[in-house]
């Protein structure tokens, strides 16, 4: 039996927004077996969609709330501020016209 090398919180952050039933379950520190026999019963932890014929995902999101990251601030992403730069209207000219 090979030994399960489970995800650290950094591996985690950085996965893909849809990631696949093998990598949520390294996340979760269970085998790709049980991942999908969980998968496959509905009992996995976090919600599975299928996606075509064969393929499963999970979205990070549910990942990362499921193991207590969602409310890190790497999680977040960068954070999103205001611009220092201000686009201005054209003012009028000094002889009352407008450019």
């Amino acid at each position: 039996m090979t030994r399960l090398k489970a995800l650290s919180p950094n591996e985690v952050l950085a996965l893909p927004a849809m990631t696949t039933v093998p990598q949520a379950s390294a996340a979760c520190g269970i085998s790709r077996e049980v991942g999908y026999e969980l998968a496959r019963s509905g009992e996995f932890p976090i919600p599975v969609i299928k996606i075509g014929a064969r393929s499963l995902r999970c979205r990070r999101v549910d990942l990362l709330a499921f193991l207590g990251l969602g409310n890190s601030d790497a999680a977040a992403g960068p954070a999103v501020t205001a611009s220092s730069e201000h686009i201005t209207e054209p003012t009028a000219k000094q002889d009352g016209t407008s450019s």
